[in-house]
């Protein structure tokens, strides 16, 4: 039903009333009317061309009823700037003015959508980057001695992950041809302070361990953009770097020192043509290599677990949901990339990452599986898809395991 017109002597009467008084919240307490009452016929009144009766006295203070008003929208729009100010100190102001990005606008570079002329194409590799757990520290003698871990530990082993990578792309296939790399970066790259345990016996505290793996990465990239031309950098954030209490939904990446670390690497490399980043503001990346779709995402939001599958249940469930939620919205994938578990499982249609860290307190505590430190690498064709995918171990100093079985070499 319509609401009922306000009267003229109504309007008129709002009007008078913020004359005498200088003020909307005390006029329409005069009244006996509710702010937005009186303001809804305070503003008609003056739509309508409606102004003080001429028999009324000004306000003691010697304010016109002019420059009343005049005061009153200064007042509006002061509000509105300052509403404006605060929702425009987003992401976006902080690549462009603090971090001194000069275009946040990314796209995904050609040479990874467009699929070649002719098909003399190894296709393009994928290297999947996650759970480095940056500063965080694994004492052997706390996990049977099958592990250990450090800030160096780290650094040697993100060495041999792009190293042995290299090594495996270049010099174990009969004449490579590769237009680039896609170096993806999947979260949790720092240790972070979201366990008490954590923030005691981390090697150092979050912000130094941005710029030491800032150092890292930078290297990683430059490598990688030598050996293969270009590097295509899709990132999303994690659940370890985090500097709220618990998982936000809203702002997810803008509290995530993840997010802070690839913004500055995306900084460092913006004037080199060879390497582009794609660092949605969401917690999943949408991207195509050759045609074939990738969604990438850390993977904490997936729950349960069960005591003979593993985590593989809640991936899969969780693989399930979002495929529906895509389908609805015309975003529909080929495979899911996640890390998190610290488990390799590499499937046609999911790939979920290991860890750099290895086997850890958590893991043995908790009975898990032996998963020694190691990363996911594969290879994108332009007619069939995923071709080749083998797991990047990154532990130089482990051992070749003493067996009883009969072998043989030439």
């Amino acid at each position: 039903m319509a609401a009922k017109p306000i009267s003229i002597e109504l309007m008129q009467q709002a009007v008078n009333e913020f004359y005498k008084t200088n003020s909307k919240v005390v006029a329409a307490k005069n009244l006996g009317l509710a702010p937005g009452t009186y303001a809804n016929r305070y503003n008609q009144g003056i739509a309508q061309g409606l102004v003080p009766n001429a028999d009324l006295k000004p306000p003691e203070t010697g304010i016109t009823f002019e420059l009343s008003e005049a005061r009153a929208k200064i007042r509006q729009l002061e509000s509105s700037a300052l509403a404006q100010a605060k929702e425009d100190f987003n992401a976006e102001f902080i690549k462009r003015k603090i971090i001194k990005l000069a275009d946040s606008e990314i796209n995904i570079p050609d040479w990874v959508i467009r699929k070649p002329k002719g098909h003399h194409v190894t296709g393009i590799p994928t290297l999947l980057a996650s759970d480095w757990h940056w500063g965080e520290v694994v004492d052997p003698a706390q996990v049977g001695g099958v592990n250990e871990y450090n800030l160096k530990i780290a650094q040697e082993r993100a060495r041999a992950f792009i190293e042995t990578s290299i090594d495996l792309l270049k010099n174990r296939f009969n004449n490579p041809k590769y237009e680039g790399v896609v170096f993806a970066l999947g979260g949790d790259m720092f240790s972070g302070n979201i366990h008490e345990e954590l923030a005691t016996t981390n090697d150092m505290e979050v912000m130094p361990c941005v710029l030491d793996l800032w150092g890292t990465l930078v290297w990683c990239i430059e490598v990688l953009a030598d050996e293969f031309g270009k590097v295509f950098v899709p990132c999303v954030s994690g659940n370890h770097g985090r500097n709220t209490h618990k998982i936000q939904n809203k702002n997810r990446n803008y509290t995530n020192f993840d997010w802070l670390l690839y913004q500055f690497l995306n900084k460092r490399f913006e004037n080199d043509k060879r390497v582009t980043f794609f660092i949605p503001d969401g917690s999943d990346a949408y991207y195509q290599v050759y045609g074939y779709k990738y969604l990438l995402t850390h993977g904490d939001q997936f729950r349960g677990g069960d005591g003979v599958i593993g985590c593989l249940g809640a991936i899969i469930r969780g693989d399930h949901k979002k495929r529906s939620r895509n389908a609805q919205i015309d975003q529909e994938y080929d495979t899911m990339l996640i890390g998190h578990f610290h488990q390799l499982i590499q499937l046609q249609r999911l790939i979920v990452n290991g860890s750099l860290k290895g086997y850890c307190e958590y893991a043995y505590s908790n009975n898990f599986g032996f998963e020694p430190p190691r990363q996911a690498l594969w290879i994108t064709h332009p007619l069939h898809g995923i071709t080749f995918s083998c797991p990047v171990n990154v532990d130089r100093k482990s051992k070749p395991i003493n067996t009883t079985w009969v072998s043989w070499s030439a």
